[in-house]
């Protein structure tokens, strides 16, 4: 990262099921309205990972955004990550680490908060309209599973069990009804 370069963080709701020591899901999505703070609302455009993930630069996945808690990274394949029309999808392989047997318990009884992820705005990367902000184009350097509220209501994270599949949890309709009656 530059030394001009501001390293910004989202965070986003998510939906739990299970299925082995593997987390799944959307860690941002296109095309939502989150208002930021109290300053301006912001949304991501379908591509704004693109040139990122084209890079291959080394993305990590963390716990709530500390480095001391990798969870796994793009290097060694254990995070994979793309593109779709929905938005930044990513499938990622627990260690047998603390965080990482922590993680899968919380996502398994539906505790976790939501995704996160960690970017800076790239070179005429965005776009202001008043208060609100697009974002086209952005430099991503990791993506968290958080415990906080999180900003971006439409994310979701899967675990995956080898025993067998279980429905989604309830746990994204009671953030988004705690989020709604936030308003």
């Amino acid at each position: 990262m530059s030394d001009t370069a501001t390293l910004e963080r989202r965070a986003a709701i998510l939906e739990i099921s299970a299925n082995g020591r593997r987390l799944e899901g959307y860690a941002a999505t296109f095309g939502t309205e989150t208002r930021i703070g109290n300053r301006f609302v912001e949304v991501i455009m379908p591509g704004a990972f693109s040139a990122s993930l084209k890079a291959g630069g080394d993305i990590l996945a963390l716990v709530d955004h500390d480095a001391t808690r990798v969870l796994a990274r793009t290097r060694s394949g254990t995070l994979r990550l793309s593109e779709d029309t929905r938005g930044l999808a990513f499938s990622l392989d627990l260690p047998g680490t603390t965080a990482g047997r922590d993680v899968l318990a919380l996502a398994e009884r539906g505790d976790l908060g939501g995704m996160s992820f960690g970017f800076s705005v790239r070179k005429n990367g965005e776009s202001w309209l008043g208060d609100r902000r697009e974002l086209h184009a952005v430099d991503l350097f990791e993506i968290s599973v958080v415990s906080a509220f999180p900003a971006y209501p439409d994310t979701s994270v899967a675990a995956r069990s080898r025993l067998a599949f279980s429905p989604r949890l309830a746990i994204a309709r009671r953030y988004l009804d705690l989020m709604e009656a936030m308003r």
